[in-house]
């Protein structure tokens, strides 16, 4: 009998004591048996150190020191990983109990696949409800033209074709996933599923209510990397962005005070 493949699930925390209980037991709840669960933590110092301690044996492998920011966090995370397939979850974040195992079912069905998304909810701080992530099909072609629509949350993939495009780009504060799904994309197909299987944690303290804008200027950045010229569909959303930015924020702000 084959052995069901092993998933390498990688959460980088730092000062996320609030919400990280939360997202490790949804890790340890998830259906599927086979995970390797690695947590990697920046120094945290509001409790987060005892919280991944109380957790340790549950962890392949475990760290809280300084590091240099979220990508830093998970490539140091994905670097230790041995799963055939690979995710991150922000300590912020929450799966689904049947995420990880419809994820493994359809991969293995279908290994001309490289990417595997589901959808989101976004939930407030008390795990609220507020709304969904507009999810959709996208590929190569469209993710260059700014039509993303991959939660992060709810993306799996599989770990040789990280070894081919990865690590994250260490300079990326936002849009370090934006820049993993073109390079996917770009070498091998990438499929939507409509099931749900995160929930996406919108909050005062969090980057995407924070300044979201700078994923935009990050993901420009791909776009000039790629060879994309000014009168790119992308450069159009990207100054289109910038002027209804203060819309979207105010919408967004609305959702978590309802």
């Amino acid at each position: 009998m084959v052995a069901a493949p092993l998933v390498t699930i990688v959460t980088p925390s730092f000062n996320q004591a609030a919400y990280l209980p939360q997202t490790m037991q949804s890790v340890f709840d998830q259906s599927y048996p086979h995970i390797e669960y690695i947590v990697v933590d920046g120094g945290s110092q509001d409790g987060s150190r005892e919280i991944i301690i109380s957790h340790a044996q549950r962890l392949a492998w475990w760290v809280s020191e300084a590091d240099h920011g979220q990508t830093d966090a998970i490539n140091k995370g994905f670097a230790r990983s041995t799963g055939r397939y690979l995710a991150w979850l922000n300590a912020d974040d929450v799966l689904h109990p049947h995420a990880v195992a419809e994820a493994v079912a359809y991969l293995e069905e279908h290994p001309q696949t490289g990417l595997v998304y589901g959808d989101a909810e976004y939930i407030d701080a008390t795990g609220r409800v507020v709304g969904r992530f507009p999810a959709a099909q996208t590929d190569y072609a469209r993710l260059r033209r700014g039509y993303v629509h991959i939660p992060q949350q709810a993306a799996f993939w599989r770990a040789d074709l990280w070894r081919q495009v990865g690590p994250l780009d260490p300079s990326f504060v936002f849009a370090m996933d934006y820049d993993l799904w073109v390079r996917l994309a770009k070498i091998s197909r990438i499929q939507y599923l409509p099931r749900l299987w995160a929930r996406f944690r919108l909050h005062a303290d969090s980057k995407t209510i924070q300044n979201d804008q700078r994923a935009w200027d990050e993901m420009l950045r791909v776009h000039w990397r790629e060879g994309g010229g000014w009168l790119a569909p992308i450069v159009a959303k990207y100054w289109l962005r910038r002027l209804v930015a203060p819309l979207i924020h105010a919408r967004r702000r609305r959702m978590l005070a309802k």
